[in-house]
């Protein structure tokens, strides 16, 4: 090993890789607990190493233990290495959330007139194997223009889907599914000085007129010709008995004959599946595709309201890149805590990699960021 002088680039790398690390990690992993009872390891630097191995290089804890011995970083067994891995749980979520806040938060803002920021927001259920594997669901926010994430929590799989859980700045739109679409999220976004933009069903979200009358949204699509796009002012409250209203837009375009009939019969299948009967208005809406938004019609308008919640798909493909090259979607069968700790501990490597391919794509002389202060 050294005379090819494998050991030299190995220790030149991960030199290079701890820059891009947040400030203080090391410190970090005692305050948090990471190095309790962490025998066998002389250091963080050297647990850390070994945790990458397993979460990175997709191995076996078996393979890992018997890796890190090659690198001479530990003599452990594998049980040994996931007890750490589940002692460094709150280590990782804090390295994660740093990760965002010192490299994700420094590239570029896709801007709307109005000084938007657009952010996508949506879940994923992520599941160990087998049948009684447990389930957590991960709660995921990004920004259009780049893809980066700027929020995220693990919760179980009870954990709803809802807009209270993202911390919101005036100048944020949100863009998300139906399952975003109520009440106490619309308010908590509209409360902090953000704006919605969110699929509409005919029943998810109760809107009415100006004069306090029910919003008639069926009526109003039936008029809408294809390729005519509608756009109609509406109010929501605040809540279910006398909150304070909130003015919105509905706006929304008719679906092509082949769409339409597309959507129905997707409706359909799934409502055989769960053993319900369809109502006639729902499959008569899916011929139709509205939104609802907070955004004034000075600042956009319906057609452009349009196309940007087309960019709101963009974040399934960011969930499965996730899945797919770091295998987050593949929870090791274990017992809770530890599950979470390896999700935590992914969602760190996947923010390294993407601060990594940032530091690629800005051009350094000399190869790469200098050290920030306090690593």
């Amino acid at each position: 090993m050294i005379a090819d002088g494998s050991v030299e680039r190995d220790v030149e790398d991960w030199a290079m890789v701890m820059r891009f690390l947040p400030a203080g990690w090391r410190e970090k992993a005692t305050e948090l607990r990471a190095m309790r009872r962490a025998r066998g390891f002389a250091d963080c630097e050297r647990l850390l190493r070994t945790l990458l191995i397993y979460l990175v290089e997709s191995c076996s804890l078996k393979e890992t233990a018997v890796r890190a011995r090659y690198a001479e970083l530990t003599s452990v067994s594998d049980v040994a290495i996931w007890k750490r891995l589940r002692s460094s749980g709150p280590w990782f979520r804090w390295m994660a959330e740093e990760m965002m806040k010192t490299w994700v938060q420094r590239l570029p803002r896709d801007v709307l007139p109005g000084d938007y920021r657009l952010r996508l927001v949506d879940a994923s259920v992520v599941s160990e194997p087998g049948k009684t594997g447990s389930e957590w669901r991960m709660h995921y926010s990004v920004e259009l223009g780049t893809l980066q994430c700027d929020f995220l929590e693990v919760t179980d799989r009870k954990g709803g889907e809802t807009f209270k859980r993202f911390p919101v700045e005036p100048g944020d739109l949100l863009i998300a599914d139906r399952a975003y679409c109520n009440r106490p999220g619309v308010a908590h976004v509209v409360g902090q000085g953000g704006d919605v933009l969110v699929r509409l069903s005919v029943t998810n979200l109760p809107l009415e007129t100006k004069s306090g009358k029910p919003f008639a949204l069926l009526r109003r699509l039936r008029r809408l010709g294809m390729g005519e796009v509608g756009d109609w002012l509406c109010w929501t409250r605040t809540d279910k008995t006398a909150g304070a209203r909130i003015a919105a837009r509905v706006c929304a375009i008719k679906k092509s004959r082949v769409a339409a009939q597309r959507a129905r019969d997707k409706l359909r299948r799934k409502a055989s599946k769960q053993g319900r009967t369809l109502r006639p208005e729902t499959i008569e809406a899916a011929g139709y595709i509205f939104v609802l938004t907070t955004v004034a019609r000075q600042v956009l308008c319906a057609a452009n309201i349009l196309e940007v919640y087309r960019g709101r798909w963009q974040v399934e493909l960011v969930f499965k890149r996730l899945k797919s090259i770091l295998g987050l979607g593949h929870l090791p069968k274990q017992e809770p805590e530890g599950a979470k700790a390896w999700l935590h501990a992914k969602l760190f490597v996947a923010f390294l990699v993407e601060a990594l391919i940032h530091a690629g794509e800005t051009f350094f002389p000399w190869g790469y960021p200098l050290e920030q202060q306090g690593t």
